[in-house]
């Protein structure tokens, strides 16, 4: 699904209105009906509702969800519209008119000067239409008292489209003391950017998506920089196995992980590469590992490396398709020195995550030794060691797009919507995951996924965009049966094969309702 800037969802609406042959207050209606229903499966009409609306057309958006829930019946729905410059955009208009025209007597305060607040309590739903995606400029004034008031009440709050006072995009330079607070936000057709940093969180409440058919053909040629994957867009990506195929088929991967003490996770990382489909999987690892990686795992091969506790050797003595390094290997000197003669000497497609990017944040030169296309997967301090502090997920992003073309190489930047980014600059933001699969041990899984389809032949932006979305959904499939304390990386690795079943079985979907995610 593609995430589109604020400056295109004005085309998109047009587009609509012009190939149906309808005015922006059809679209308007058809938004406010989505609404509406979202309104009425959760709330009784005894509810109370107090509804917030702006001079805009979201303005317009909350007064018609006012008169369509009046229409079903709701008795407690009372609007206050806010004209303070005696300005309405056209469809606001002809929202009011609509509304104060109905039969039923409606409770509706248009405020043009002082505001008295409404008396609200946490029995309250507040519908808050200030402002949507078409807001250019920080709330100001009294539009600041009325979303702390918002706040500060305990009322249920639902914002239509955005939270008002969020931008779609980036918001580093608002105070977000200063917007209003949802509780869930309601937004139509597609998510925005600024849904997916964490300091947003704190505003948007959980969201929904509602569709309300925009243009399908304008969306396809639209050109943007940021995808939500789903599972319809992974779906064409994978291969289907065939009949007469033999372990070679689905390729080699060495993994370069462990030492004395975490050899666990070489462990993980073994057993997720081989669920995952990899065909043949070599781990290479300190000496005293053996035991522990041909009991845990005795599908993987074992590689042992000339140092008793730590890994001292990285040339590849074999041939195999993909090397992943890091997962517990330390940072000792000879380990660091060990990854900077790999990184001199392969041409194989590498893999680089845990430790592996600690090493390089040791000795910074080794980002300049990473060959093209390399794929590194950081969590979030592992990137500020990596590239400095970063004051906030949104300037992380940034900067992530920023070394991912400067160095041509593919970051996975992990988290609730795991980043992939690309050296094009375009970022793939993962739908997949839970907060149970903030333990130890998930990051080495995730390894393992990405190496088993760079062994499998998928180039690496495709390897990292559908190892990221079959990881979550294993750890998604792997919750429902744990719980969210309850979950441990084995039991992720032990549903990936699970979770790519899940979506190998999912019916195609028309080419025409995808975005490609190649």
């Amino acid at each position: 699904m593609k995430i589109f800037t604020s400056d295109n969802i004005p085309i998109i609406n047009s587009a609509t209105c012009e190939t149906e042959s309808i005015e922006s207050a059809d679209l308007m209606e058809r938004a406010a009906l989505a609404v509406s229903c979202e309104l009425i499966s959760l709330f009784v009409p005894s509810r109370r509702i107090v509804i917030i609306a702006g001079p805009g057309n979201n303005g317009g958006k909350a007064l018609t969800v006012a008169r369509k829930l009046i229409e079903q019946g709701y008795k407690k729905v009372e609007v206050f519209l806010f004209n303070v410059k005696n300005k309405l955009s056209h469809d606001c208009e002809h929202a009011r008119k609509l509304l104060t025209e109905l039969e039923e007597e409606v409770d509706f305060t248009e405020v043009k000067r002082e505001f008295t607040p409404p008396y609200l309590s946490p029995n309250d739903v507040v519908v808050d239409g200030l402002f949507g995606s078409g807001l250019k400029q920080p709330l100001a004034g009294g539009f600041i008292a009325v979303a702390r008031y918002i706040n500060e009440s305990g009322a249920y709050v639902i914002s239509i489209d955005m939270p008002s006072g969020m931008f779609c995009e980036w918001n580093d330079n608002v105070t977000r003391r200063d917007m209003v607070h949802a509780n869930m936000t309601l937004a139509l057709q597609f998510p925005r950017l600024s849904f997916f940093f964490e300091e947003n969180e704190q505003v948007l409440g959980d969201w929904k998506l509602l569709d309300i058919d925009l243009n399908l053909h304008k969306m396809k040629e639209l050109p943007t920089d940021y995808m939500f994957v789903e599972s319809r867009s992974v779906r064409p990506l994978l291969r289907p196995r065939n009949k007469f195929t033999g372990k070679r088929n689905y390729g080699s991967a060495l993994l370069i992980a462990g030492s004395t003490g975490m050899m666990g996770a070489a462990v993980m990382c073994a057993r997720a590469t081989l669920k995952s489909g990899a065909g043949l999987v070599t781990v290479h690892s300190a000496h005293r590992g053996l035991e522990i990686l041909q009991t845990a795992v005795p599908e993987a091969m074992f590689e042992p490396d000339r140092g008793e506790h730590i890994i001292t050797d990285m040339k590849v003595h074999h041939d195999h398709q993909v090397v992943a390094v890091g997962p517990g290997i330390g940072t000792q000197d000879s380990t660091i020195d060990a990854l900077e003669t790999l990184l001199k000497t392969t041409k194989l497609r590498l893999l680089l995550d845990a430790d592996a990017l600690n090493c390089i944040s040791k000795r910074p030169a080794l980002l300049t030794m990473l060959p093209p296309k390399t794929i590194i997967s950081p969590h979030v301090g592992e990137f500020d060691r990596l590239f400095g502090e970063q004051k906030s997920s949104e300037a992380r992003l940034r900067k992530a797009v920023e070394v991912a073309k400067y160095y041509n190489i593919i970051i996975v930047l992990k988290g609730h919507y795991t980043a992939t980014i690309r050296p094009t600059g375009k970022v793939y933001f993962n739908s997949t995951g839970n907060p149970g699969m903030a333990t130890a041990g998930a990051g080495d899984v995730l390894t393992g996924v990405i190496a088993a389809f760079l062994a499998q032949g998928y180039l690496p932006e495709q390897a990292a965009t559908i190892g990221v979305y079959i990881h979550g959904l294993a750890g998604d499939l792997a919750v429902a049966e744990t719980g969210e304390y309850g979950l441990m990386a084995s039991d992720i690795a032990n549903n990936l094969g699970v979770a790519i079943r899940h979506i190998m079985e999912r019916k195609p979907i028309p080419s025409e309702e995808v975005f490609n995610i190649n």
